[in-house]
């Protein structure tokens, strides 16, 4: 399906509540903090007393169930940690959100009184163990976010925010944890930030919420993923924090204290969406003048380059050639990368377009050879 007609599609059905109207929270943008997993009731309070007085979180989590790869870790405290939570929002005041997998993890949480639930990862890519969620809190008038598959698969991600909507709520989020990527990263998951953009393409309403700690997996990167969420507008953070990580039975890599927590949301920078200024306005406009020209140029260029690739297309079928010819595609990807290089523009993104280039290149000689 072409993504202008998953847009289409989406905006005729789905219209999602505001994150202030449903936690009734006037903190821009929105902060979601609390320790990875809930090991005691000493450490949730501890941690809930730390973010309390920082005044700034309008959301506790803490995970309760927890999905680990291999057996014999820590895998939460179950209905007993949902007992120290409700302690927890009794204490401090804070709305309570947990992760629940099945349909026996919700049941449990509304039981305890949870405000708001997340769907992990691990369960957005089942959508049996998600439309189990969603047959549960039918009727029921509670927010659900929910987390982008493991693998960076947009249409499961859709599929599970459609599965909770038609649930009949429409106080829905969607959180951005990055996706898992085998190979070298600096990151514990990839960002691939144009996944979450794609997403708010299909749903300009759609609160998208990003989730630093699994991304970065280290406190150190924290404030740089953060940092980008906001530049491109996301509606808000959930950044795990623990009174005393080096105790922490899970993540603890990635959890600051509340104090460091406290030291980097001071140093974000919160742009605006928009702005009133319209002397910027118009000056913002005509660079976008500037760039509709641009576009208008390289539109063409791609055309004149399609019609030489057509007619390669045809040179090699009347001449029995392979379409992909290793060589001419190593100098390829040398040469662009040396001008590129030469004008002061980057390596890899050049690389990246010959590669966009070169894809469609094989479909079009491909159609071509195989009409």
């Amino acid at each position: 399906m072409e993504l202008w007609e998953i847009n289409q599609r989406s905006l005729k059905f789905m219209q999602f509540a505001p994150l202030h109207i449903w936690l009734h929270s006037i903190n821009e943008p929105l902060l979601i903090s609390g320790p990875c997993g809930a090991e005691s009731l000493d450490q949730l309070l501890k941690t809930a007393k730390g973010l309390n007085d920082l005044n700034k979180v309008s959301l506790f989590r803490a995970g309760v169930w927890k999905p680990r790869t291999r057996p014999n870790a820590f895998e939460g405290k179950g209905e007993e940690a949902l007992k120290w939570l409700a302690e927890v929002k009794k204490q401090f005041g804070f709305k309570i959100t947990v992760e629940v997998a099945n349909a026996q993890h919700t049941e449990l949480a509304l039981k305890y009184g949870i405000d708001v639930l997340w769907i992990g990862a691990r369960t957005t890519v089942n959508p049996f163990s998600v439309q189990e969620i969603a047959d549960v809190i039918k009727g029921v008038d509670i927010p659900v976010m929910i987390k982008n598959p493991i693998h960076a698969d947009l249409q499961l991600w859709i599929g599970a925010i459609e599965r909770i909507y038609n649930s009949g709520t429409n106080k829905i989020a969607a959180i951005h944890r990055g996706f898992y990527y085998y190979g070298k990263t600096k990151y514990r998951n990839k960002p691939m930030w144009q996944l979450p953009i794609e997403l708010k393409t299909h749903y300009p309403d759609l609160p998208i919420i990003c989730d630093p700690s699994h991304i970065s997996g280290k406190r150190e990167l924290i404030p740089f993923i953060a940092q980008k969420a906001l530049d491109l507008g996301m509606n808000g953070l959930m950044i795990e924090s623990h009174y005393d990580p080096s105790i922490a039975l899970s993540d603890a890599e990635q959890q600051p204290t509340p104090l460091q927590l406290n030291e980097l949301l001071s140093k974000l920078v919160l742009r605006k969406q928009k702005t009133g200024d319209t002397i910027a306005l118009d000056k913002l406009q005509q660079f976008r003048n500037m760039i509709d020209e641009i576009d208008d140029e390289l539109i063409n260029v791609i055309k004149k380059r399609t019609q030489v690739i057509e007619q390669i297309g045809t040179y090699k079928k009347e001449h029995n050639i392979t379409i992909f010819q290793l060589e001419r595609w190593q100098e390829i990807l040398r040469t662009r990368a040396q001008w590129a290089e030469k004008l002061g523009l980057s390596r890899l993104h050049i690389e990246r377009l010959c590669q966009l280039l070169h894809d469609e290149s094989i479909k079009i000689q491909n159609d071509v050879m195989n009409e």
